[in-house]
């Protein structure tokens, strides 16, 4: 082979060893961009949130019959960035040092000062436990430590501290444990009675006292008290899937602090997951029975919202209301959201007679110009319809014109004045569509079911419920003035504002919320239910 062959042969080796070499190189620089994006994503303040959902290695000291437990799974030091990071432009700095003065907030209430005393070393699970559902209730909380070193450093300054704020410090053992009790505070605070322990170098318990860390410790040993050996709250927790918190309630905690009404007997405590969707906080959470529901359970049937229009700040969807509205029904359903309707409806008579009437399913809405009212064609029968409103005093007519024929039920009322008279007041108007009925308490009302786009911010609530179940018997959606109004007095948000040190109704923006239909589930009942508060 000549010199020439061998130029000949070799260009084409060249060229390949080239190619290869800058496909190499290029493969490489894709996979290593990929893994730092990756990195960055997974450092990211928004994957704080979505957060794979287990009871962290605390739960073995917290008593499964604990009225309140809240274990927070995401990173506390790192929440500021997150509000920063899904608020608008105009708000990232206020929503940042609101966020950050809501975290130092709720750790003020354990007489922690998470800045000098926590950030430099807690990780992200921190798990606190009330005991009972009383005034000043027990509680543990307890914090993992970032590294060996950590825990035993904030304890050492902790004590330290409240040492030179007069604490008497009383040094003892306990299950071969190291304990540390007093009675003192923080300079400038009242003398609260407090006691540590450190488990492993990497978990400090904090207690409101030494009686209270010898029951945890005691609940630690023995695997059918504590949480972390419930097989059933592992299973809700599975089904449950992601959420920055996992929260329990006892039935004592659920009425005393939650509301919920007494009516509800037989009921075991409720698991749910904390989760957020940019600022919106989301909820979804398990109420469970001591055994299965004493009733049949409830029939979810067709959904009305789809082609509905209107322009309600309220808007509900309730499947048998007339059987959530009988005094005599022993489903939970109905004496919890029984009394609820009956008092909303206080006012108007007509609504709730057309509720009592009506199997459903029904779509309520609240508007400017009245209430409105979808239900199925010819549910309830127009005859039960006419009966029950001349009870009220009312009498029927019919209206017609545009092609449309409307039912109107009116009551006579003297005129006042110097013109003396009879005058009609419109109580109750009817429309027939194709495939539902209309009923308003006025004209206007009634006008506006044909304004589909008004009614879209209370559809958009209704798709994000119902995303996330797949049996929706009873929702409400709310707009921000009714939600600030329901929001007022509720005790849980009254806390998280005294946290926050500040106001936080001007931010909320609606509420809707959900229960599916009753289930079964190990012999038990079981009522899933979904919330949505969405701030500004």
């Amino acid at each position: 082979m000549d010199k020439d062959d061998v130029i000949r042969h070799c260009r084409p080796m060249q060229a390949r060893s080239f190619l290869t070499a800058l496909a190499a190189a290029l493969l490489s620089l894709v996979l290593v961009t990929t893994g730092l994006l990756w990195g960055l994503e997974r450092r990211s303040p928004l994957h704080l949130v979505d957060q794979p959902l287990q009871l962290p290695r605390a739960a073995r000291f917290v008593p499964r019959d604990a009225a309140l437990s809240v274990h927070w799974l995401a990173d506390s030091a790192r929440l500021p960035a997150y509000a920063q990071a899904v608020a608008p432009p105009r708000q990232r700095r206020a929503a940042r040092d609101g966020m950050r003065q809501w975290r130092d907030g709720a750790f003020a209430l354990a007489g922690l000062d998470f800045d000098a005393e926590l950030a430099s070393w807690v990780g992200p699970d921190l798990s606190l436990t009330l005991l009972d559902a009383s005034d000043t209730p027990g509680w543990v909380l307890a914090l993992t430590s970032t590294d060996s070193d950590g825990a035993r450093r904030f304890l050492q300054r902790f004590w330290q501290t409240r040492s030179l704020a007069g604490t008497d410090l009383q040094i003892s053992s306990y299950r071969g444990m190291g304990l540390i009790s007093g009675r003192g505070a923080l300079v400038g605070r009242d003398p609260q009675p407090l006691a540590t322990a450190l488990i492993d170098d990497d978990l400090v318990l904090l207690a409101s006292g030494r009686g209270v860390l010898e029951r945890a410790l005691d609940v630690s040993q023995l695997q059918e008290q504590h949480q972390l050996g419930d097989a059933q709250l592992g299973r809700d927790i599975a089904e449950l899937d992601h959420g920055m918190a996992l929260i329990t309630a006892s039935p004592d905690a659920l009425r005393r602090w939650f509301e919920l009404p007494s009516a509800l007997s037989g009921l075991e405590g409720m698991v749910a997951a904390l989760q957020a969707d940019n600022a919106d906080l989301l909820v979804e959470g398990r109420l469970r029975w001591q055994e299965r529901i004493d009733a049949a359970p409830w029939t979810v049937q067709q959904d009305l919202v789809g082609g509905s229009g209107g322009r309600a700040s309220l808007m509900a969807q309730l499947q048998d209301p007339s059987r959530l509205l009988d005094p005599d029904e022993l489903h939970p359903l109905a004496q919890w959201l029984g009394p609820v309707l009956k008092r909303h409806l206080a006012q108007q008579p007509a609504a709730l007679a057309l509720l009592e009437l009506d199997e459903g399913p029904l779509l309520l809405q609240q508007q400017p110009e009245g209430w409105l009212l979808a239900t199925s064609h010819s549910q309830p029968e127009l005859s039960a319809v006419d009966d029950q409103l001349k009870a009220q005093g009312l009498a029927q007519s019919d209206l017609s014109g545009d092609g449309e024929s409307i039912q109107v039920w009116t009551r006579l009322k003297r005129q006042r004045g110097r013109s003396a008279g009879v005058e009609a007041s419109l109580a109750v108007a009817r429309s027939a569509d194709s495939d539902r009925d209309w009923w308003g308490e006025t004209l206007p009302s009634l006008v506006q079911r044909q304004d589909s786009r008004a009614l879209e911010p209370r559809v958009q609530q209704w798709r994000n419920l119902s995303n996330h179940q797949s049996n929706p018997a009873q929702s409400l959606m709310l707009a921000s003035k009714p939600a600030r109004t329901v929001l007022a007095d509720w005790q849980p948000w009254t806390l998280l504002q005294a946290m926050a040190g500040q106001t936080l109704q001007p931010r909320i923006q609606g509420l809707s919320l959900s229960l599916e239909a009753d289930r079964q589930d190990e012999g038990r009942s079981v009522l899933p239910l979904h919330a949505r508060l969405e701030l500004g």
